[in-house]
This record gives structure tokens, sequence and C-alpha cells, in this order.
């Protein structure tokens, strides 16, 4: 496998466009399992962006300034082939990981998503999760608190909301490096929010959440770690209640093909952890 140097790579990002009716942008959690697409009232731009390969450099982005962060941790579980399995063994190591890093006093795991890129399927189940090619955030504030309602019990709601808690996505590569269409990282440094972000309705069969969709910025930078290894995770934040002006709150991100992928790496198979973390 040839690997590539390159401080940089130019590639092709999806950002959001506004319906052009201007009603409030929706589409569905489930695809269509015929044609593989999400219905939706919006449509995606594409724009070449510069993303910076931080290998080497990950000492210069953290959870509370960029809003993401590296490191570099195994755990027991290795398998990821059976939820089950995964609940009992995987959830309980990253609780302990997240609270580690973070510092945090209590972390509950809500779901978790298994990634494997099939280029020849079409649909994109809930059981055949594929990398989401487009520039988005998994939370809004108000989606970010109906999520402790829902996942916690209700008398331990009203104090957990009185202080500080986040909503945390811990992503892993499994079984091999993730040559093969990475993660990028937006610098929230470099994100307007008061421009840039547009609340969107998720449909789910049985309920609606809500994300924000990212519109184009000249101004994002943005970075990534080329080659994650199955013993690398990066924290990605997906929501901060401390929004006090100078901490990271939030984290855009997207796959993308990279250029400098080798011809000869393996499809990239990814976990992502969705966590609430509660600090005292």
């Amino acid at each position: 496998m040839t690997i590539s140097t390159a401080d940089t790579v130019t590639a092709t990002l999806h950002y959001f466009a506004p319906p052009l009716d201007g009603s409030k942008p929706y589409h569905f959690i489930n695809a269509d399992p015929i044609t593989g697409k999400r219905a939706k009232n919006w449509e995606t731009v594409t724009q070449e962006r510069e993303i910076e390969n931080i290998r080497g450099k990950e000492h210069t982005v953290s959870l509370d300034t960029t809003g993401f962060q590296f490191y570099r941790r195994a755990v027991p579980h290795t398998t990821f082939e059976n939820d089950e399995v995964i609940e009992k063994e995987y959830y309980p190591q990253s609780i302990e990981l997240a609270k580690e890093l973070t510092g945090a006093s209590r972390v509950v795991v809500f779901d978790h998503t298994i990634r494997r890129r099939r280029p020849d399927e079409i649909a994109d189940t809930p059981q055949k999760r594929q990398p989401v090619p487009l520039v988005h955030i998994d939370q809004t504030a108000e989606s970010a608190v109906a999520r402790v309602h829902r996942h916690l019990a209700a008398e331990d709601v009203p104090k957990l909301l009185a202080k500080r808690f986040q909503i945390i996505n811990l992503w892993r590569p499994i079984h091999h490096a993730a040559w093969d269409w990475p993660l990028a990282l937006c610098d929230y440094r470099t994100v307007d929010r008061s421009n840039d972000l547009v609340p969107t309705t998720l449909k789910y069969p049985d309920r609606d959440g809500e994300t924000f969709s990212v519109k184009f910025n000249p101004a994002n930078k943005w970075r990534y770690l080329r080659g994650m290894e199955p013993d690398e995770i990066v924290l990605i934040k997906c929501y901060d209640s401390q929004d006090d002006g100078k901490t990271a709150i939030f984290t855009p991100h997207t796959a993308f093909e990279d250029p400098t992928t080798p011809k000869d790496a393996p499809l990239r198979e990814s976990i992502e952890l969705r966590l609430l973390v509660f600090y005292d």
C-alpha cells in the first residue's frame, strides 16, 4: 500500500442548500429500500475544499477549542459484529474511556451506528448504514435537551440540565485503518453560527428529531487524521450547554472521498457511539 505524505488534500464536500419555497427543511432517517434515497425537501451543493491532515499535529486541536480531539486508546472489544455484545462490552468500555478523557461524572450511551461502505449497494438502511457525505451537526440545542428527557429518568432531568452537559460522538475505525472515505471535521472557530446553520427536522418512524444542516462558508477550515487505526478515536462534540462565547459547542463533520486513498485500501468500517456527558 502506497501512503501519501501530503499535508493537505483537495476534496469535494457536500453542503446544504435551503428549500426554495422557504419552508423548514426536513429529511427522513430511513431510506427507500428500492432507491436508497431519503425523502427530503432540500438539495446539496458541492464545494472543493482543502482538508488538512493533522497526523503528527494532533495537539493543535481540542474538544473545547476546535470541537474535536483525537486519542490513541484501544479497548478489549474488537469484533463489532453483534449489537447485543457491543452493548454489553463496548458500551461500558467506552463510558469509562469517555469519563477518563473528559473528566465527566456520568456518561450515558443513547445509541450506536456501525457504518460499512458498500459501493455496490444503493440502500442505506438502519442495518446497513454507509458513510454520510454531507456536512452536518448531529444535534441542535433543542434536540440535545430532548435527548436528556428521552433517555434519563424524569426525576433526574432537572438537576442534570442545571449543570453542564454535552453530547459527544465517539468515533472509531473497526477491523482496519480508515483510509477509505475518512471523516473531515470543521474547526468550530471558523463557523458563523448566525448564518451557517439551519435547523432541520429529522423524521423517525415514531417521532421527529432535529439536526443542524450546514450552508457553505468559505471561511471553514477542515481537518482530518489520515489512516486512523482501530486503536485511535476521535471525540466529536455535537452539543455543549457551556455556551460562554469561548468554548466550542459543536463540530460540523462529513465523510469525504480522499484522493490520496491507496487503491488497494479496504473499504471503510467504523462505529460511532453517541454519548450524553454530564459534569458535577
